[in-house]
């Protein structure tokens, strides 16, 4: 598995894990029928697209990284830096794991050059969870 799907993972995991815990407080307070259909479109979803796990509707990137960010404790921001991204979601965010994920993501620059290559792996991790069904505010994609 690379560093994207492990990044794509742990956001659409905690997006997974939201829906699920209103799930079942509305399923039991609503009546005994609604627990039936729910795992079938489940099960559908699931084998239809493995990658992702919720693809009806768009997973909120910035409200899962902003929940990420305040559950960590730490200052971090996640809107401009890619180490805080990855802090914010638990991941190691050490330069041998974002060359790792510039070769992922068709960085051609200078891999010495943290700087630039940190730039480009904000915009370019942003921009390929938004062709992945993530819904990323605009004014981080410019």
């Amino acid at each position: 598995m690379g560093i994207f799907d492990k990044i794509k993972g742990a956001i659409w995991g905690q997006a997974k894990a939201a829906e699920a815990a209103p799930a079942p407080t509305t399923t039991a307070a609503t009546a005994n029928p609604a627990p039936a259909p729910t795992p079938a479109p489940s099960s559908t979803t699931a084998a239809t697209s493995p990658a992702t796990s919720a693809p009806s509707a768009p997973v909120d990137i910035a409200s899962i990284l902003d929940a990420a960010v305040k559950k960590s404790g730490q200052k971090l921001d996640w809107k401009h830096s890619i180490v805080d991204l990855m802090k914010a979601l638990g991941m190691d965010a050490s330069l041998s794991e974002r060359k790792e994920l510039a070769q992922e993501l068709g960085y051609t620059g200078d891999a010495g050059d943290s700087a630039k290559m940190n730039v480009f792996l904000h915009k370019a991790l942003l921009q390929k969870l938004a062709d992945n069904g993530g819904k990323v505010p605009a004014d981080l994609l410019d």
